[in-house]
């Protein structure tokens, strides 16, 4: 089982750029977990994208820190998901080489973290996707019914209230 992948600067680029409202300046990929979260470094440590919550932050200040955390069962199943990439895969799912597993439903939007709502997408569209959802979901009131969301042909997400 791959716990991480490993992508061009490309398509680190067009994955990452619907994530623009978070501070991403002076971080650099390095790898994902197989469900599209991105690892950086950056001159003050290395960063976590959670695709799931919508948030980055800098859980490591060396290289030896996340090595250790990511060498750990916990690590992995918080990090990396381990826990659920090998359920998916006993289920059948293998991503391919541009692909990472993707809640069908996002968890953002009351998706299940579980087997039964996870799939495969391409890396650069579930990414880049996930970050137009956490975007507009960010802006909304506690509680905002979401009667819709609508992907157009050119991957621009629209959600309605």
């Amino acid at each position: 089982m791959q716990l991480t992948r490993t992508f061009t600067p490309d398509q680190y680029a067009k994955a990452t750029e619907s994530w623009a409202w978070l501070d991403l300046a002076g971080k650099k990929p390095i790898f994902t977990s197989a469900f599209g979260d991105v690892f950086f470094t950056a001159a003050d440590g290395f960063w976590w994208l959670d695709t799931v919550e919508g948030t980055l932050t800098r859980p490591w200040r060396t290289a030896d820190g996340l090595s250790a955390t990511l060498n750990s069962a916990e690590g992995q199943n918080m990090y990396l998901l381990s826990r659920l990439a090998a359920e998916a895969e006993r289920a059948g799912l293998t991503p391919g080489p541009n692909e990472v597993y993707d809640f069908k439903i996002t968890p953002a939007l009351g998706g299940r973290i579980d087997v039964s709502n996870i799939g495969v997408i391409d890396f650069v569209v579930g990414v880049n996707i996930t970050g137009q959802l956490h975007d507009q979901i960010r802006g909304l009131p506690p509680g905002t019914k979401i009667a819709g969301v609508t992907i157009s042909d050119d991957g621009q997400v629209r959600i309605t209230t």
